[in-house]
Formats: structure tokens, sequence, C-alpha cells
């Protein structure tokens, strides 16, 4: 894995354990113990995670607001310092360039965080479309590592590492304090369904940092978690993932991400045209969840079975520790959600039950 990227955490995962994987081009722990025991953990206590491999970007400047506006299809002008925001960045055609975060820390200072695999694709994107606004973008990616701790635990592990009340950080808000003595960009936002915090701080502090949280979270049942686990905690709390629930080709109406698409927010956006004729027509397809009754996982690719023949496909699968049953995510023709539904594993029929997520009930 000599070619991959790496994060500044990468000796810390072999040190503990780790199973290296290729994430996006990124050498990332898969899991430590077990998937089944990390998810499991982070429900019933907490789970340390490095996503320091994901991108951050300033964007500052006078027209700093009404770019990012332009940008993305949510409303920006929502926004107020300390407030997170959660968008789609469409193309004119209505499908998705990425999904990301953006951080008002002032009128005209903002931050985003960006998914790994697009870091080279969203920048470029983004800085083609500042063309004409008076604000600037700088690509902060390699300045930062970030530690997430979600569970139940989450606060109470956080809290006794940092001086910032978090108790007055509400969801999808954030303050700036340090944690552990490390100046960090304290976030709670979270990608499994749990309460929980993101840390991002400078990367050379990441192995201390990650060390502090480790022991000040041991007693409270702390454990360190791969990716697989934050996939299949995602994916039962229904989240989507880009290149799965929403692709260039997935537009955040068929994804069921409408209420992130502000078609009256008063100014124009990428997509906006097509998005509002895919609402005012239906979308031809949608993404819609599903369990299965059966522990065999249902992989993304396998085609989706109405009574008639092939109605689309699943785009996200595994087994849900909690449930003790396949669930998964596919992509269908809009026409065949009220159908019975089936895949066929290895000569097996096996029904897909259609469930509204989250699959499982959750504290956030």
């Amino acid at each position: 894995m000599s070619n991959l990227k790496s994060t500044p955490l990468r000796d810390f995962h072999v040190a503990h354990g780790a199973r290296m994987v290729d994430f996006a081009g990124w050498e990332m722990p898969v899991q430590y113990r077990s998937i089944l025991e990390e998810h499991k953990t982070v429900r019933r206590a907490a789970g340390l995670f490095d996503v320091s491999h994901m991108g951050e970007v300033d964007v500052r400047g006078p027209e700093a607001a009404r770019f990012l506006n332009h940008l993305v299809t949510n409303d920006v002008a929502r926004l107020f310092p300390g407030r997170v925001l959660y968008s789609p960045m469409c193309y004119p055609t209505g499908g998705v360039v990425d999904d990301l975060l953006v951080y008002m820390r002032g009128p005209e200072d903002f931050f985003l965080c960006i998914n790994a695999g697009n870091i080279d694709k969203d920048l470029a994107w983004m800085r083609e479309q500042a063309a004409g606004f008076n604000a600037t973008l700088t690509d902060r990616s390699a300045d930062y590592a970030q530690l997430a701790v979600q569970g139940p635990q989450a606060a109470r592990i956080v809290q006794s590492l940092t001086a910032a009340q978090l108790d007055l950080v509400k969801y999808y808000h954030f303050t700036e304090d340090t944690v552990a003595g490390v100046p960090c960009l304290i976030s709670r936002t979270g990608y499994t369904g749990e309460d929980g915090f993101e840390l991002y701080h400078a990367a050379g502090a990441a192995p201390r940092l990650a060390e502090a949280l480790l022991a000040a979270g041991a007693p409270h049942g702390l454990e360190l978690a791969g990716l697989g686990a934050r996939d299949s905690l995602r994916l039962e709390a229904g989240y989507p993932l880009y290149g799965h629930e929403i692709t260039a080709e997935v537009s955040p109406l068929a994804a069921g991400l409408g209420w992130t698409v502000k078609l009256d927010k008063g100014v124009d956006f990428n997509g906006r045209a097509a998005l509002a004729a895919e609402k005012a027509a239906g979308p031809a397809r949608k993404i819609a969840f599903f369990k299965t009754g059966d522990r065999r996982i249902v992989r993304a690719g396998t085609p989706v079975l109405g009574p008639a023949g092939g109605v689309g496909q699943v785009v996200s699968g595994t087994l849900s520790p909690i449930l003790n049953e396949a669930i998964g995510s596919a992509l269908l023709q809009a026409d065949a959600l009220a159908q019975p539904l089936a895949v066929d594993i290895r000569g097996t029929r096996i029904n897909l039950q259609l469930v509204k997520p989250p699959f499982v009930p959750l504290k956030q």
C-alpha cells in the first residue's frame, strides 16, 4: 500500500492492531477487533473514528455566503456563526457533485468538510463556480486531522477533556476550544445516528489527541472503530454515502433528500432548473431502504426484481448487527415501490421489506 495516502494516525492504527485497507486512495483502518463488535460498542457506549482523510476547505471573502448559496442546494442564508448546514452540491443536470458540511465562523468566513474521494474533483468544481464572486477558496485538507467520538457516552468523554460547555453545543452546531490541550473545532453532527462530536485539529496533534481520548474514554467503554463499522452504522441510520445513494446520476430528490433542496431560497443555484422540473414531474427513480429477515448480505449491484422482472438494483447492503438481518438501499423505478420486491442470492429468492429509516431507534 506504499502508493496510498495516509492520515497522521497511520502508525497509531497499526500499533493498535488495525486491519488496514485501501479506501478511496487512502490507507485506512477497516476494523480493529470486529466490525460487529465495534458497531455494537458505538450503539452501547462510544467509538473513536479517524476521519482525517476527509477534505477541508476555507471559503472567505465579502461574497463567500452568496457564492456558497449559488453552489449548494440548501439555504446558506439560514446559517449564523456556530451553525452547520448539510447540503448536496449539484451539477446543472441535478446530479450530485458531492454532499458536504458548511460551517459558518463569521459573515465572510466559512469552512467546508467534503468527502475524501472527491477532494480534487470538488475543489476544481468549486473554483470554477467561484468565478465572478469576491470569495477565496483555500484547500486546508493537509493541515487538518479529524477524530470523531460517537455514541451515548461521547459527550461525557469529550467533556472530561475540554472547558467548552458541550451541553450548549446543539445538534448541527459547533464551537472552538481546546480538547486535551489541542485547539479544536468541536462539531456535533455525526454519521452514525448516535450523539457525538467531530474534532478538527492540526494534523501533527492527532496522535496525542487520539491517545488522550482513548484514555479518557476507557472507563466509559470507548473503543476504536474502523470504516467497516462506520458504514454499517450510517446505513442502519439511513444516511447516504456518495457513490451509493447519491451520485452524478442520482439527484437529491431521487435520494430522498428533498428537504435539502430549497427551490424557494430566492437565488439561483446549480441544478435548480433541473431539480424544479424533476420535482414537478416526480422522480422517475427513487432510493428505498429495505430489510430482508435473512442474514445473507445483499451486495451493492444486486438486481432488484418485481413481478415482471428487474426494477432496479441495490446500492448499499450490510448486516445490521442490532437487527441481526440484512439491510440495504436500492435505486428503484418509482412505480415499483408499491410492488412485491425480491432479490436472488445464489439461487434463493429473498423478499425485500421496504423500511423508512432509521432501522433502529437512535439517540440523536
